[in-house]
Order: structure tokens, then sequence, then C-alpha cells
């Protein structure tokens, strides 16, 4: 628990593109979460387009290079 009173990591843009990667790598979202130290939900909210809209582009991109 954290317990010193700091919230919890906010994913950044960079982040959400390593959760696209990881997530289609095979790795689940709950794994993801927890080394981002975040809520599965957030991780979700990247992968359903509702946080850091284009990552799932850019990843795209990283992929294919």
């Amino acid at each position: 628990m954290n317990d010193n009173g700091k919230p919890s990591y906010k994913l950044t843009f960079e982040d959400a593109i390593l959760v696209w990667l990881r997530h289609w790598d095979g790795e689940f979202q709950n794994r993801i979460a927890a080394s981002f130290d975040v809520n599965p939900g957030r991780v979700n909210e990247v992968l359903k387009g509702r946080a850091h809209q284009g990552s799932k582009e850019e990843a795209l991109k990283k992929r294919a290079a």
C-alpha cells in the first residue's frame, strides 16, 4: 500500500507506447500495470483509446521498425 501520501504513478505517452507493445507481446494488463505501479484500469484506458490517443499508432511504427 502507498502510505507516503503521494499519488501513484501517472502513465506518460511513452509509457502508453510500451503498454501497447507489451500487450501485443501477450502480457496481461494487470502485470503491465504492476510494473508501472498503476491501477490496471489506467492500462485499460490506454488500450481502449480513452487515454493517450495516438499511442497505438506510434507503437505500430516502433513495432514495424
